[in-house]
């Protein structure tokens, strides 16, 4: 029986351990599918690009590749870099091409203590932790804008100039999808992260635009702090956090320091989304490309599935997605670990976990 639907995804495995990650996505999404007594289906396509095509080929990505990903409900991404690639070369090249372009301009990375994973936050043995930073995915600090001159000067004598961007449109519809993600929330409770003590116009402008597009959510608790402060605060005061909204670079950089605290940043999934759906939304782990251990069989495929649980919520399948959060959860409580989070297992035998955690 032909299914009720199929959803066309384009899987762009990329380099070091992308290719097992995004093979472990693919086969929990794929059970789920099979299970799914042809509810829906997943028609892959899979692209070659990355380091090795940029070796073979000068560029990161086909030159037509951006056209041809518009036709796809959305894009799973394993992880980008490989030590014989500049990484601005690897990063620019395709993964913030894909996201500039596609206008994806809300990255959700959650932060989850999952069971059986244990924490250097002395705080996670006493509260629930669980929070998400919403970065602003298309400006700020990665923007893209600046250049290098003046190397006729010769040794010592070049500059760099690297500015960020900051618009009002910008900040103000980052903001309100994180007061409206707020509202989804048991804690309805917006944290804006800002420097505007030290940089004194665009974070200023952020700091005014969030004031105003709180004015409009009086039912969500607000606080703005500096990003070191908040730091901190992810540190010694985690229970305070709900949705944490913050620029391009300290989102990246918090979001980071959240999944070490949750015990791994192989943990770590997250949505590179373009809300209006004007273009397909990419999803993938926040870890990188890993080149040491490439190979080995010893990647943790958990922020890759846990990824594409939030492609299932995109693609309007709820149900399913709550299904594969439930199975992460079944797995590390099990004590099914990878050795990032001190275990022994391998990327196949938590594979093979997960699909056999699915249940009903």
């Amino acid at each position: 029986m032909a299914p009720t639907h199929t959803y066309r995804i384009a899987a762009i495995p990329a380099d070091g351990v992308g290719p097992e990650v995004l093979a472990s996505a693919r086969a929990v999404l794929d059970a789920l599918a099979a299970d799914s007594h042809g509810a829906f289906a997943f028609d892959w396509e899979e692209f070659p690009w990355g380091c090795g095509h940029f070796e073979r080929t000068g560029r990161m990505m086909d030159e037509d590749g951006l056209e041809r990903l518009r036709e796809f409900d959305a894009i799973c991404f394993g992880a980008v870099g490989w030590p014989t690639v500049p990484d601005h070369v690897s990063l620019w090249g395709l993964r913030l091409r894909i996201c500039q372009s596609f206008d994806q301009w809300a990255n959700v990375r959650p932060v989850r203590f999952l069971p059986g994973v244990r924490s250097p936050l002395r705080a996670a043995d006493a509260h629930a932790l669980d929070w998400v930073v919403v970065r602003e995915n298309s400006e700020g600090e990665y923007a893209g804008l600046g250049g290098r001159n003046f190397a006729g000067r010769g040794p010592g004598g070049e500059v760099a100039v690297q500015s960020a961007l900051f618009t009002e449109r910008g900040c103000e519809r980052v903001m309100r999808f994180a007061f409206e993600l707020a509202r989804t929330r048991s804690r309805r409770k917006v944290s804006s992260v800002t420097k505007s003590n030290a940089q004194q116009y665009g974070m200023v402008l952020w700091d005014e635009v969030f004031a105003r597009v709180a004015a409009d959510y009086p039912d969500v608790e607000t606080e703005s702090v500096l990003v070191d402060a908040m730091s901190a605060k992810f540190v010694l005061r985690p229970w305070e956090l709900s949705v944490v909204v913050a620029s391009n670079l300290n989102a990246d950089i918090l979001s980071d320091l959240g999944s070490a605290l949750a015990g791994s940043l192989g943990l770590a999934p997250s949505a590179n989304l373009n809300p209006e759906r004007r273009f397909p939304s990419m999803f993938e782990p926040v870890h990188g490309s890993a080149p040491d251990i490439a190979g080995r069989g010893w990647a943790n495929p958990i922020g890759a599935v846990g990824s594409a649980a939030m492609m299932l919520e995109h693609l309007g399948l709820p149900a399913e997605a709550a299904r594969v959060e439930r199975a992460i959860a079944a797995v590390t409580a099990a004590g099914v670990l990878t050795r990032d989070l001190g275990g022994t297992a391998g990327t196949a035998e938590v594979t093979r976990a997960l699909v056999d955690s699915l249940g009903g």
